[in-house]
């Protein structure tokens, strides 16, 4: 349904909307006792915060790599047990590389962690990205390679 390409783009960006709403209200729930793992099956959980199964499996595939255990999201069914027990920080950069703003910048978060915390793990999540290149070696250059050649006459070919 999400990712369906016959959509009219409307309807997709009305289905994302609410599902975004949806999500950050589940988020706020949770972030309201960070350190309670909240189990239960499928079904259950999407009971809970009162939404259907396939919405709450979409929220589950969303925040399973920031859990502590991961639910087992290919073979899941409504029955199936699942866990929110998640890592706070993990969460959090999870979010930022998501760039997700509507819930990294929650104000629950403001009680899980000072702001000097939430701008180190903020700058931790966007430094993990960034590609930093080695020296560029020159033709002339002895050829890194160890041989005593220059680059140009050894590897450089």
């Amino acid at each position: 349904m999400a990712y369906d390409q016959k959509a009219d783009k409307g309807q997709l960006q009305r289905f994302w909307t609410n599902y975004f709403n949806i999500e950050k209200a589940i988020y706020e729930q949770l972030l309201e006792n960070p350190d309670e793992v909240v189990t239960g099956t499928v079904k259950e959980l999407a009971d809970k915060y009162k939404v259907d199964v396939m919405t709450m499996t979409g929220f589950l595939d969303g925040i399973n790599d920031s859990l502590k255990e991961q639910n087992p999201i290919e073979e899941m069914e409504e029955d199936t047990p699942v866990n929110l027990g998640f890592d706070k920080e993990l969460l959090y950069k999870n979010m930022v590389d998501a760039k997700a703003d509507w819930l990294y910048e929650l104000p629950a978060w403001d009680k899980i962690f000072t702001p000097e915390r939430k701008k180190e793990l903020y700058l931790e999540q966007k430094k993990s990205g960034t590609v930093v290149k080695g020296p560029k070696i020159g033709r002339n250059d002895p050829c890194p390679c160890g041989s005593g050649k220059k680059y140009k006459h050894c590897c450089g070919r």
